[in-house]
């Protein structure tokens, strides 16, 4: 069964919440960065980017940009713009973009489990980006970015869910991108317990929506306290990461769609009779697909709705028979040559959060020849692939909205 723990979260004082909570740190460029720290300078992004206060040709991983997050942290702490709770809390953090509403529970979970598989992944880490979060975080003593976990809903987490959010919030507000952001604090010792009890009881399994670099590097800070530490008991601040879990039915996955450059020398002609080898080719103008196992493909200034033909594909398997894997093992691959998505470079991603409209204008500018409209993975796909100990294809979901950084910090 799952682990949730209270702890005393580093927050922002009431009244400069808006201001410091920022956008993740791999959302956005070091140029993007800058510009929002100019007309914020108590964005939490000088925390999570700190390359923002040096040399726009410094190296990212350095060691003084580390070092200037670490002491941007403690100015904040010491302007007595963020101090940390006196108890060890829960927090209940609800985001809404548009129509959309999901309320998470931030938390810490537990190293031990993510490393017995208690806490699932879908996706491959690349040591280079476990070795900058590893790197950060321990720069910080501090983990200042979420996980983004799931769970199969549960009533009674539910239920302790809406009793809390009926009353007054710490935090309530709308950020400069629409999305409106609440967090309330959990301190009540009975709801503290009902909560733990809740997971421990009935969530056997939490999975690893987006954030997979920082899980891993929570686990991996972990076993080297863990290590270094003779008196070592199992209740370090160090043996838990920080995360915001969701239930399942609450999460919001987008599409991840690609653009390919050239048609490996065929004409448009030719490249769609290839095309038809493998899927149904039609011209339907429409620019978003309607269904799993749609696509909707942009080539010439038109769209098409192509479709896998039977026998492709093996339909049952959790990650052959994704839409991802589909359309790379039957024409990304074997048509465009884009062997490895991963490392090929006449290939890339684009969020679904940026829409078809993105597509075309990649296209139509002539970086790109042809484009790939996508239709979201579920989260019953993400949890089965998962659940199968399988991992899947790059780039398969794009998830919104984004969690701040900033809002609630774990310290070691």
């Amino acid at each position: 069964m799952s682990t949730v723990r209270p702890f005393r979260g580093l927050r922002p004082g009431r009244e400069f919440a808006e201001k410091i909570a920022s956008q993740p740190y791999d959302v956005l460029d070091s140029d993007e960065a800058r510009d929002i720290v100019k007309s914020n300078p108590l964005s939490f992004l000088r925390v999570v980017k700190p390359e923002v206060d040096l040399s726009p040709d410094i190296d990212l991983h350095s060691e003084p940009v580390y070092q200037q997050g670490a002491r941007n942290l403690r100015r904040l702490m010491e302007d007595g713009l963020m101090s940390q709770d006196e108890a060890p809390c829960f927090y209940f953090y609800r985001q809404i973009m548009g129509d959309h509403s999901q309320t998470g529970l931030v938390a810490c979970v537990s190293a031990e489990e993510y490393d017995r598989d208690i806490i699932k992944k879908h996706e491959f880490t690349r040591k280079d980006k476990e070795e900058d979060r590893i790197r950060h975080i321990e720069t910080m003593n501090a983990q200042c970015g979420p996980v983004f976990l799931t769970y199969p809903d549960k009533d009674g987490i539910d239920a302790v869910q809406r009793r809390v959010c009926s009353g007054e919030p710490e935090y309530d507000f709308t950020a400069d991108d629409g999305v409106r952001h609440t967090l309330w604090v959990v301190g009540d010792p009975g709801d503290i317990t009902a909560l733990e009890g809740e997971f421990a009881g009935g969530v056997p399994t939490l999975y690893v929506a987006d954030g997979h670099h920082r899980s891993a590097s929570g686990a991996i800070i972990a076993a080297r306290r863990k290590a270094a530490n003779p008196g070592h008991t199992g209740r370090e601040e160090y043996n838990y990461f920080l995360a915001v879990i969701f239930p399942e039915t609450q999460m919001k996955i987008m599409a991840y769609n690609r653009v390919v450059q050239d048609l490996k020398g065929r004409t448009p002609e030719e490249f769609l009779a290839q095309v038809e080898k493998s899927f149904s080719v039609e011209s339907t103008g429409r620019a978003e697909p309607s269904e799993c196992r749609e696509y909707s493909m942009y080539l010439g200034g038109q769209w098409y709705t192509i479709r896998p033909l039977p026998g492709t594909f093996p339909a049952d398997h959790p990650v052959k028979g994704l839409d991802a894997s589909i359309l790379q093992e039957n024409l990304l691959g074997p048509v465009l040559g884009v062997d490895d998505p991963r490392t090929a470079s006449h290939i890339n991603f684009v969020g679904g959060i940026r829409g078809t409209k993105e597509l075309v204008r990649l296209v139509d500018q002539g970086r790109y020849t042809v484009a790939f409209s996508l239709y979201p993975v579920s989260v019953e796909q993400l949890m089965a692939v998962a659940d199968s100990g399988n991992v899947m294809p790059p780039k398969s979901t794009w998830f919104e909205p984004k969690l701040r950084s900033g809002l609630v910090v774990h310290v070691l």
